[in-house]
């Protein structure tokens, strides 16, 4: 490890962690509801379980990008951390902020009060109280960055790293913004949920990816930069008017219909270029490097994103498919292998790349950590076809044959099935992930030998 400061990022990837076992496990209880639907329902509604299983994705999401920050940028900009208290600071407050979500999710505390109770939209329940925290913890982080960031050396990584992170705060202060006029409220709402995952984020997951590409493969700089902005250039190209596949039905004017489907089909292309961009480097690569499980990592990410959010997103984009596939679980299945693809697999890749290095060691359990994504991304593929069929089966009995919706549900019962039991797969997948990073492996030095660095 080069600088000191990269240790905050330790605390980071441990909170992480730690809500991404939390998410995984409300899915699968999710899951079993959906198969065994009375269950736990007095004590635990399926709603609460849904928002605490969504809400854990995206806030360790997060918190895994600043922690891949806070480890990626003293290399790049060759300085320390500007402020290391101010890191934790921040941390702090997101873990405080994440406990008072969970308790008030789970008890339904204060309820109808607009500061402390949860309000009543879809991935942006979250109190008030917690949202102002949320803000505050994102200016600290951007304050303790770009300061970091000015006083040292600028590299393109970086550059696209801190604008990703500056568009993610700068989005999310349209969660305040909670109109009357739910089709105004749908309009607005979208600006954080789609200007997130498919546009700022995918910034900070080519930054991210680049970083590794450049430590894992040893190509050039110069050459991993051209990509990079090539890949920025074409997800802001398609991802800003790709927004227009959510307003086909929500009330907005009729040219979002061909807004919408041009600008979404194009989505595919920023996608295609990581995949593309991630294997012509260890292709290219003159480095032989020891951690094969994040280079696994790196790729399988790069792949599973194009096919979730580009192919999956693709097959249901056009206003006149979705007009009968909207709302389905083939929007579920485009969701879940999408966000394990571009988001999840990015942070387990940074995580297994940094571990090693943070914790003084060689890699180590690689093969745990391999097997465990072979685990989370075959039960993931496996979740995604499963909930494919089970929509396709939806649309044709519901939307095109007009059955009751919960006739249909019926109908889907053995998909249900199939899901749950690659929801399982993922979780042990999870769990031995976690084992693997966390835990080192005995070796047995002979006399006379030194253990080698870890190598980065």
């Amino acid at each position: 490890m080069k600088y000191q400061t990269q240790k905050i990022a330790l605390a980071y990837i441990v909170v992480a962690l730690t809500l991404f076992a939390v998410q995984v496990l409300m899915g699968l209880l999710a899951g079993w509801v959906y198969v065994v639907p009375n269950t736990l329902s007095e004590i635990l509604p399926f709603n609460i379980i849904r928002m605490l299983h969504t809400n854990s994705l995206i806030v360790w999401l997060i918190t895994g990008f600043f922690g891949a920050a806070y480890f990626l940028i003293p290399e790049e900009a060759e300085r320390e951390i500007y402020s290391p208290k101010l890191a934790y600071i921040q941390l702090a407050i997101l873990v405080i902020g994440t406990a008072g979500v969970v308790v008030t999710y789970t008890f339904d505390l204060f309820h109808g009060n607009w500061l402390l109770g949860k309000e009543g939209r879809e991935f942006l329940e979250q109190p008030v109280w917690v949202k102002v925290g949320i803000v505050v913890a994102a200016l600290i982080f951007l304050f303790n960055v770009t300061m970091t960031v000015l006083a040292g050396k600028k590299t393109a990584i970086t550059n696209i790293l801190l604008l990703g992170l500056w568009g993610l705060a700068l989005l999310f202060l349209f969660s305040f913004y909670n109109p009357g006029n739910l089709a105004l409220d749908k309009q607005y709402w979208w600006y954080v949920v789609h200007l997130w995952v498919e546009g700022v984020w995918e910034l900070i997951m080519a930054s991210i990816l680049a970083y590794l590409m450049l430590k894992l493969t040893g190509v050039d700089r110069e050459i991993v930069e051209k990509w990079l902005y090539v890949i920025v250039a074409a997800a802001l190209f398609s991802g800003i008017l790709g927004t227009g596949h959510h307003y086909y039905w929500i009330g907005t004017p009729g040219y979002w219909q061909w807004l919408g489907s041009v600008f979404s089909a194009l989505e595919v292309v920023p996608f295609f270029a990581m995949m593309a961009f991630a294997f012509v480097m260890v292709w290219k690569g003159r480095r032989d490097h020891p951690n094969k499980a994040a280079l696994l990592w790196s790729l399988g990410c790069a792949t599973l994103a194009f096919f979730g959010a580009g192919v999956w997103g693709f097959l249901h984009t056009l206003s006149w498919v979705n007009y009968y596939t909207h709302g389905t679980q083939i929007t579920a299945a485009h969701g879940h292998l999408a966000f394990f693809g571009a988001y999840v697999s990015l942070n387990l890749a940074i995580f297994a790349y940094a571990m090693p290095i943070l914790r003084g060691r060689d890699p180590y359990n690689q093969v745990l950590s391999m097997v465990s994504f072979w685990l989370m991304s075959g039960g993931m593929v496996f979740m995604t076809f499963a909930l494919t069929f089970a929509g396709t089966v939806q649309t044709h009995l519901q939307r095109v044959m007009g059955m009751n919706y919960m006739e249909v549900q019926d109908q889907l019962s053995l998909f249900y099935w199939m899901r749950f039991g690659a929801g399982v797969a993922v979780v042990l997948g999870v769990f031995l992930y976690i084992y693997a990073i966390a835990v080192p492996r005995r070796e047995v030095i002979e006399p006379g030998h030194k253990a080698e660095a870890p190598a980065e």
